[in-house]
């Protein structure tokens, strides 16, 4: 929910998934539950499925289901540009495993030259996404979720979290967030004052 709108599709999968197996679900439970790992959410919006399991068939249905109705958000192209413009890298590490991240940025358009990412790391939430990007040297992260400033704060980075997620300004702001922004399309301005510092 940074650089794509994906709750639909995540949301349609999931259904499907435990559907499968009998279960309806909440789909605005579901919703809440974008962000962290998919096995904590399978625990809370359906106890009586094996979350790992359960998991599993969701990320096989993931390219069918998941990927067609994710959209690009406002900004997000113009934002990988402007990093790699100030000759920066772009890191992409997310919840979400590495080929359905890669599915999604290819689905979106982000996936070549100037608006691909230099890495893309898949499977991490929170303090795990932070040694990864202390590992490369990340200044900067940008996330939508309160696990997303943990990982910035653990990689010792800037934290600029964007309200395009399930938690608004309020949420981020109090888990920590250096900056705050209502989206991606004021971050090239943002970024390039920051690095004039």
């Amino acid at each position: 929910m940074t650089l794509v709108d994906s709750a639909a599709g995540i949301v349609a999968t999931l259904v499907a998934a435990c559907a499968e197996q009998g279960v309806v679900v909440d789909a605005e439970a579901v919703r809440r539950g974008i962000g962290i790992p998919l096995e904590q959410t399978l625990a809370t919006v359906a106890p009586t499925l094996d979350p790992v399991a359960t998991a599993n068939r969701y990320r096989e249905l993931y390219p069918a289901y998941g990927v067609p109705p994710t959209v690009l958000l406002p900004g997000a192209a113009e934002a990988v540009e402007a990093v790699h413009a100030l000759g920066g890298r772009v890191l992409v590490v997310s919840t979400k495993v590495e080929r359905a991240v890669r599915a999604v940025l290819a689905h979106v358009g982000l996936d070549s030259g100037r608006r691909a990412p230099d890495l893309v790391v898949g499977g991490l939430f929170a303090a795990a996404k932070g040694v990864r990007l202390a590992a490369e040297r990340a200044d900067v992260y940008v996330g939508d979720h309160p696990g997303d400033v943990e990982a910035a704060q653990v990689a010792r980075a800037t934290s600029v979290a964007v309200a395009t997620g399930p938690h608004g300004v309020a949420d981020l702001t109090a888990a920590g967030a250096d900056v705050v922004l209502p989206d991606l399309t004021t971050f090239p301005a943002w970024l390039a004052a920051f690095a004039r510092r």
